[in-house]
Parts: structure tokens; C-alpha cells; sequence
């Protein structure tokens, strides 16, 4: 697994301390160029890990990345779905059926469509996972995918309801239709990494909140360590720097030192914090090794 990811959110003006800052994030990155020059620059900084939602304009910039391979020559994708706003926008747009020939996939639509009939009538949760990866994973056709994520807004949703044999479904249908590994996004690791393994997922690949003063960490740091070492998981770090309250140098010297943290996420804006920010990394992770 990638130790550094590079993240969509600040090409959508998503910023949790700032409503001014993403907005000038949202009308800067209208322009489709200026997304792909952003994810340049940390392919150039050595960052190949690209973890993104499958929002219409991450669907852009697959295209493009399609048109010059030998550009983007081992760049991987994490796509994390559903996302749920495409469809709704989608069925007042265009409408039921137009909505599912958009979204479903090219190589088996009938199938597809036959499995979500059958979910809709028989109220099978299996089918309608199942559909909704295979209508989502359209867009990265071609493309490395390595680990398919699914959103914390249906993981939590799920975790709540207390229906974790749904998590099951999902990592059987990536590891054997995509030959990936699942992963997951959420807003409680202490309660999500136990969920996980009663259903016999071990050893799962969780990205979650960590950071120095636990901001959006459900149930503290503490709850994390105690989680992570009864069930071992491989984490990746999101919001490290939660939402800029913290410094940067601060907050990468302490997560890297957080003992069930393998992998970290970021988002920037600029070639120079990107650069930065890997760079602060990568001398982290020099200085942890060089203790030990």
C-alpha cells in the first residue's frame, strides 16, 4: 500500500474550518486544467496514489489521463463510492432509465439491471451493493485500481444499522470481479474495526480521521489505539493537520508516530505545498526509522 495518498477534497471546496477558503477553491478548480495540474504536481513530487470520490469531474480527468499513459505511467486510482449526490442529480436530470444507462456498466447491463430488479422486489442487499460497485467502477475501465474504498456515508450508515454482512458482501465482490482489496471510510474506527472482524474481515484497510487534538476522531485517540490493537488494521491517516488548526511539521512528526498509522492522505492546492508536505514526511518517516 501506498504510504502517501493524494486527495480530491480541495477540488470540490470541501474545507471544515474555512467557508471562504472553499469557496475559492470550488471557482478556482471549475477549470478542469487546473485539477490536472494540481495532480501533476504531486505525481511529479513522487505521490502516485490518487484517492478520489467518482464525482462527473473525477470522471474528466480519467479521460485524460487515458489520452497520454506514458505521462501518468504508474499512477493509481483509489476510487471511494457511492457518491451519492451523482445519482439524485442524475434521476432529476435525466430521469430513471436515462439515469441507469448512464451509470450502469457497458460489458453486462441487462445483468446489472436484472440484479437490481431483483434487489428492489426482494429487498436483496447483496444485489444492490454489488450493482452500485459495478455502475461506479465504470469510469476507471483501464485504469490501476488497487483498493476500492466505500464511503463513509454508507459504512457508518450500515455500521449503525448494525447489518455488517454487508461489509462481507462488498469486500467479496472487489477482490473477485476487480481483484482489489476493499477498504473503508469512516468516522468511527473503535467501532468499525470490531464490526469488520466479526464478519471476517481481517486485518482491513480503514481510512479514518487522525490527528493531534483527535478533531472529528470519534471517541478520542485513546479509543483508536485500544481499537487498532485488539483488531490490527492498516489505517490511512486522513485530515492530519485537521483542517489547518494544526502546524504542519507538528502534526506529520505525530502521526507518523502513531503506531497503527501506515498510510497518510492529504490534500493541497499548490505545487509548493505539496511539496512540503511530502517532504515533511518523508523526513518523519526518516527521523521514526533512525530511533528505532
Amino acid at each position: 500500500m501506498d504510504r502517501i495518498f493524494f486527495g480530491d477534497n480541495q477540488f470540490f471546496g470541501v474545507n471544515h474550518m474555512s467557508e471562504e477558503k472553499a469557496r475559492q477553491q470550488l471557482m478556482r478548480f471549475q477549470d478542469i486544467n487546473a485539477i490536472v495540474d494540481v495532480l501533476y504536481a504531486a505525481y511529479s513530487a513522487g505521490v502516485h496514489g490518487f484517492m478520489c470520490t467518482t464525482h462527473e469531474r473525477m470522471i474528466e480527468v480519467t479521460q485524460i489521463i487515458r489520452k497520454d499513459p506514458a505521462k501518468w505511467e504508474g499512477m493509481r486510482f483509489y476510487p471511494g463510492m457511492p457518491y451519492a449526490h451523482k445519482y439524485a442529480n442524475a434521476m432529476t436530470e435525466l430521469g430513471p432509465l436515462e439515469a441507469l444507462k448512464r451509470f450502469l456498466p457497458s460489458d453486462g447491463m441487462l445483468d446489472a439491471v436484472m440484479r437490481g430488479g431483483k434487489a428492489l422486489l426482494k429487498r436483496d442487499v447483496e444485489s444492490v451493493i454489488t450493482l452500485l460497485v459495478d455502475a461506479e467502477m465504470k469510469a476507471f475501465e483501464g485504469l490501476d485500481t488497487p483498493i476500492i474504498f466505500l464511503q463513509n456515508v454508507v459504512t457508518d450508515l450500515v455500521l449503525g444499522l448494525g447489518y455488517y454482512d454487508a461489509f462481507r458482501v462488498f469486500a467479496e465482490h472487489v477482490r473477485k470481479r476487480y481483484k482489489a482489496e476493499p477498504g473503508f471510510f469512516t468516522m468511527n474506527l473503535p467501532m468499525l474495526v470490531p464490526a469488520l472482524a466479526s464478519v471476517g474481515i481481517a486485518n482491513p484497510i480503514v481510512c479514518a480521521n487522525v490527528n493531534k487534538i483527535a478533531f472529528r476522531m470519534s471517541g478520542g485517540i485513546e479509543a483508536y489505539r485500544e481499537a487498532t490493537a485488539r483488531h490490527p488494521s492498516r489505517v490511512i491517516a486522513m485530515s492530519v493537520l485537521a483542517s489547518g488548526a494544526l502546524p504542519a511539521r507538528e502534526a506529520i512528526e505525530w502521526v507518523t508516530n502513531e503506531p497503527y498509522v501506515e498510510s497518510i492522505l492529504f490534500g493541497a492546492s499548490s505545487q509548493r505545498n505539496i511539496e512540503n508536505t511530502v517532504a515533511l514526511i518523508r523526513e518523519a518517516d526518516a527521523a521514526r526509522l533512525a530511533v528505532a
